[in-house]
């Protein structure tokens, strides 16, 4: 059964994630790059400086500071794409997938940064404080009532992308593979559930605490998200990098080599996979969907985050908030594919998922291989679980758009997105991603339309902030 539905969500997600939704995302990003005067790469320094400065002379506007706000967008994005997401794009792409994954990265930072521009400067902020913003938003309130309609397809393409995408599926199937690898290393079934599968002790217990601790964080909100995410992510970023950067510097006389087989691979890939992948487009297409899933670029998620940021400065919130796209893929991803690469990873045969980043650890690390396993499955476990927590936020804000505001209907996709979390570890690897794949085409698909119509507003509001000095006064 499972062949033949894996089968079916194969054709359907080569057909979204075909050449045309990649042209989209890519010209949308060089777009925005040219408008805002290569704005990533002039402004980084001083994005990464307000990164930890709050603006405090607005704090009345918006529900969280500007670190915090970037904190629970990064819960969202520094999830199993960085991990698992990097080795299935160098698997099924070859290592020329990690050219491609940066090079979309780069141009996605402008999507990013004109996503938390677009969301502050066209948020919803009612008599109680509490905002409300994102795609839904700045399509209908910029674009104009006329395209209310495409808005409310963004939030259904939300909805989902939370429920059986990102959010609950590939994470929840990232940390129990993890879990069950280190602790159940033998594979040993003990129970077999009728018409699903067999499956360990281990499996069950995780993904049943697993669900327990997501219920108790997600029933606070936002405020109790982003204060778990201010503490998790900074931790678990530094840690991963620490261990990531170790194992490079371990094989540096080998980097440069590494650099040439994914520029060569990027542009020729049967010359460096013998013929597994058999061209580059598919080595793009791996690239380009695994790096959106991971950074979110061109998605429309992260500015439902920066919406609910203290500051008046759409500009200035737009600066922190690419600085996520910068972390997330041209920093973390791009350790994870050195370290797959230089190891070989990518090449040993029957691997997938964790276990090709878990063989990289093992082998590239001066450490006893239990170690280095325990090391990546705890970091595994801190990035999928924010990105849960993240992800819980950003499709409960899609549903309020879409009911105005119904709080039943909240509470009740509450419990169903918890349900989600449980039954994640119960389906294949392969139905996991494709599915995360598929609804991440979709929601970009409207998204990138906005970014397209409104990039003339992004052009003047850069402009304007930066002629009349207000980045010398925020």
């Amino acid at each position: 059964m499972w062949q033949e539905i894996n089968e079916i969500l194969g054709q359907i997600d080569d057909f979204i994630w075909g050449v045309p939704l990649m042209v989209l995302i890519i010209s949308g990003g060089i777009l925005l790059t040219i408008r805002t005067g290569f704005i990533q790469v002039v402004r980084l320094s001083l994005a990464l400086k307000w990164v930890f400065k709050n603006e405090e002379k607005d704090s009345k506007k918006g529900e969280v500071s500007s670190f915090a706000a970037l904190m629970t967008a990064l819960s969202a994005t520094i999830g199993t794409g960085n991990i698992v997401g990097v080795a299935t794009a160098v698997c099924a792409g070859g290592p020329g997938a990690l050219f491609w994954m940066i090079v979309a990265a780069v141009f996605g930072t402008a999507t990013k940064f004109s996503e938390g521009l677009l969301a502050v400067k066209y948020r919803d902020i009612d008599e109680n404080g509490k905002t409300l913003g994102g795609p839904f938003y700045y399509i209908e309130k910029g674009m104009g009532k006329q395209w209310s309609w495409l808005a409310k397809l963004f939030a259904i393409f939300g909805c989902g992308v939370g429920l059986f995408g990102i959010g609950t599926f590939s994470q929840v199937n990232g940390i129990v593979s993890a879990v069950n690898g280190f602790f159940n290393p033998s594979g040993a079934s003990d129970i077999t559930i009728p018409g699903i599968g067999d499956y360990s002790y281990i499996t069950i217990i995780a993904s049943l605490i697993l669900a327990i601790l997501v219920a108790l964080v997600v029933v606070g909100g936002l405020q109790r998200i982003s204060k778990v995410a201010s503490i998790l992510v900074p931790f678990m970023a530094v840690t991963y990098f620490v261990f990531t950067v170790l194992l490079i510097i371990l094989h540096i006389s080998e980097v440069p080599a590494a650099f040439v087989l994914i520029c060569k691979a990027a542009f020729n890939p049967k010359a460096v996979t013998g013929g597994i992948v058999g061209s580059m487009i598919v080595a793009m297409q791996k690239g380009v969907a695994r790096g959106i899933f991971s950074n979110e670029a061109g998605l429309g998620s992260a500015p439902i985050a920066a919406a609910a940021a203290q500051t008046s400065e759409p500009v200035r919130q737009g600066l922190v908030s690419m600085t996520g796209t910068f972390i997330d893929t041209i920093v973390i991803c791009n350790l994870t594919g050195l370290s797959i690469v230089l190891t070989g990873a990518w090449k040993v045969e029957g691997l997938e998922g964790v276990q090709v980043t878990s063989y990289a650890f093992q082998n590239g690390l001066p450490f006893p291989p239990a170690l280095s396993a325990f090391v990546l499955m705890i970091c595994l476990i801190f990035f999928a679980f924010t990105t849960i927590l993240g992800w819980d936020y950003y499709s409960e804000r899609c549903l309020t758009y879409l009911t105005h505001g119904n709080k039943k209907a909240v509470h009740i996709f509450r419990w169903l997105y918890i349900a989600a979390v449980f039954a994640g570890p119960y389906m294949t690897v392969s139905a996991v991603w494709t599915i995360a794949d598929i609804f991440n085409g979709l929601m970009a698909i409207p998204n990138m339309i906005a970014m397209f119509a409104l990039s003339g507003v992004v052009s003047h509001e850069v402009k304007d902030f930066f002629a009349n000095g207000k980045h010398i006064e925020a």
